[in-house]
């Protein structure tokens, strides 16, 4: 029987990339706002109301984690829908988050991902690797703990570093739990760091902006799920930036589960994430 370290060693950006393959094709197949907003009639363990789509987009990926125990492998899932899941083990997890950006998939408005990490503990800090699959434009991220992080097979620059405007906020910065009530909550603290804000509807995605420098910085308004966070915390990290879930866990001391327990902050240095301090909640 194959061991639980080995399960670190497994292939996973091949699973991941079946995985989205799999995604992409059921997709496909409910190419209508009409099917895709089915619903099932059940919340799931982190209390969103569940698609159709989201529940057969977690059997594909589960599937797939299923032909890998069947191997011998040992490890834990964290699922958003179904929380956690047991294949053996508990020293290694797996976090998914089938479709991330749910309410883009069934309204047909890019971005929506597929976010898959594997870590060797219990904690953001043990994330080892790290797969974002957005469908809206068809970006393959991923990363390895202390290797880079890879955007369609090329290398991320860990130099790039933020652009700001002439009065010296930042040129973009991203937001997600972007209910106009907690932007309101938020507005004076944003306008002190930000030029422009963008919302693209994804934690997942959005953290991937960051590690292309695309977006010079991100912010939640709110906490969020591990699931939502743990692979593209990762790719942040390994394509040079920094990332921050507040609290007295510490900046990446945060559970492995799927319970909203912090806000998550990104930027391409830390002097920019010192500056986003105080406006999450």
């Amino acid at each position: 029987m194959t061991s639980t370290r080995s399960a670190l060693d497994a292939d996973w950006l091949g699973i991941s990339r079946r995985a989205a393959s799999g995604l992409r094709g059921m997709l496909e197949e409910a190419p209508s706002t009409k099917e895709r907003a089915r619903e099932t009639g059940s919340r799931g363990s982190g209390g969103d109301w569940t698609l159709e789509i989201d529940r057969s987009a977690e059997r594909l990926v589960l599937k797939e984690l299923e032909a890998l125990a069947d191997e011998g492998y040992r490890f834990a899932a964290v699922s958003e829908e179904r929380g956690e899941i047991d294949f053996g083990a508990s020293e290694v997890k797996v976090i998914i988050d089938p479709i991330d950006g749910s309410l883009n998939a069934k309204r047909r408005i890019p971005h929506y991902a597929l976010s898959i990490a594997v870590a060797g503990g219990e904690t953001m800090a043990d994330v080892q690797f790290a797969y974002v699959y957005d469908f809206g434009p068809s970006e393959e991220w991923w990363a390895m703990q202390s290797e880079g992080a890879w955007l369609n097979g090329d290398r991320l620059d860990p130099s790039l570093t933020e652009r700001r405007g002439r009065d010296g906020k930042l040129e973009v910065l991203g937001i997600e739990s972007a209910d106009p009530r907690w932007v309101a909550a938020s507005i004076d603290s944003l306008a002190e760091v930000a030029y422009r804000l963008r919302a693209i509807g994804t934690i997942a995605s959005a953290l991937c902006q960051v590690a292309a420098a695309r977006f010079d910085a991100m912010v939640s308004l709110r906490r969020v799920r591990a699931v939502d966070a743990a692979a593209g915390q990762l790719i942040v990290r390994e394509a040079g930036g920094v990332v921050c879930f507040p609290g007295d866990d510490g900046p990446l001391g945060v559970a492995l589960d799927a319970v909203p327990r912090a806000p998550v902050m990104a930027a391409r240095t830390a002097e920019t994430l010192h500056e986003l301090e105080g406006i999450a909640a």
